[in-house]
């Protein structure tokens, strides 16, 4: 492998590290209750599309209803969200936040601006030819780890 491979390939190992760390580490944002990264960022997406549907949040996150359903059993029982009935459409259920749900959301919003480090302004600043060029990357490597999955099956 040559020099520039070697470079991409363990800083993105690195990334990938830290990426899996983090998905693991609990963090209670201000509520007294451990959350996992899936959790809290369960949580982001109902509370910046409040009144969503199981179905809409799946094809928010690009997941099954069931993976949905699955963890929003779980913030329910810690108390973080509930379903509701929508009002306008007796059929169909609709997510909310919680009092303690609202208080992980804000707690979190906060927490992201605090250690952003100017990455947002950073991605907000780059050309449309640089994200594009980040964009393929990404979707190769995206592919390429998919035929490793796939090899390993």
């Amino acid at each position: 492998m040559n020099k520039k491979r070697h470079k991409i390939v363990g800083k993105f190992q690195s990334i990938m590290e830290h990426a899996q760390a983090l998905e693991k580490a609990p963090r209670t944002f201000g509520t007294g209750k451990n959350l996992v990264a899936r959790q809290i960022h369960l949580i982001e997406i109902i509370g910046d599309h409040e009144g969503s549907s199981v179905t809409d949040i799946a094809k928010l996150l690009g997941v099954t209803k069931g993976a949905v359903s699955q963890n929003l059993k779980k913030l329910e029982a810690l108390g973080f969200s509930i379903k509701q009935t929508d009002p306008q459409n007796l059929s169909r259920s609709v997510v909310k936040l919680t009092a303690k749900g609202m208080s992980a959301y804000w707690s979190h919003k906060d927490w992201h601006e605090q250690m952003d480090g100017g990455f947002a302004e950073y991605m907000d600043k780059l050309e449309e030819k640089d994200v594009d060029t980040i964009l393929d990357f990404m979707t190769k490597t995206e592919d390429f780890l998919k035929r490793m999955l796939a090899s390993v099956e």
